[in-house]
């Protein structure tokens, strides 16, 4: 949730992950330790900052964030982020396919394999990219149901 979190560490823009510990006390609370006591007001500005609807708030040595309930509408928007999320991973499933069939390609072409070998890798790489695809649908959907359970 904390990723995208970007803190200006004396300059610097630095990850929040490489400027504090996040601990999860409870599910609806974040614990933020800065490593350096003064970044405890960069830390909580850039949360701000960054529109995730958190509200930080600091006792001068660690920042707590209240996580609120989710509303219908963010819910929505979590699940489209997690459409998004799953169209890039099968975007990325069918590039590698590309590439691996690009390099049968030039293996044939080469005369390092059959054409009978073409064929069986490429159904081979077909097999695997179906699978990787069906799997990444099979996560959207129990990621959605969770996202929705109210």
């Amino acid at each position: 949730m904390l990723d995208g979190v970007i803190v200006d560490y004396y300059g610097t823009p630095t990850p929040l992950l490489q400027a504090a510990s996040i601990k999860v006390p409870e599910a609806a609370l974040l614990v933020l330790e800065p490593w350096d006591k003064s970044m405890v007001g960069p830390i909580e500005k850039a949360i701000r900052n960054a529109d995730l609807g958190l509200n930080p708030a600091s006792d001068g040595k660690v920042i707590r964030v209240p996580v609120p309930v989710l509303t219908e509408e963010r819910r929505k928007d979590l699940v489209k982020k997690a459409h998004a999320m799953a169209e890039e991973s099968r975007t990325a499933i069918r590039q590698v396919r590309r590439d691996g069939n690009d390099k049968i390609k030039k293996l044939l072409k080469n005369h390092e394999i059959s054409e009978d070998d073409e064929k069986r890798a490429e159904a081979e790489i077909q097999k695997l990219t179906d699978k990787h695809i069906d799997e990444v649908a099979s996560v959207l959907k129990h990621k959605e149901q969770d996202i929705m359970a109210v």
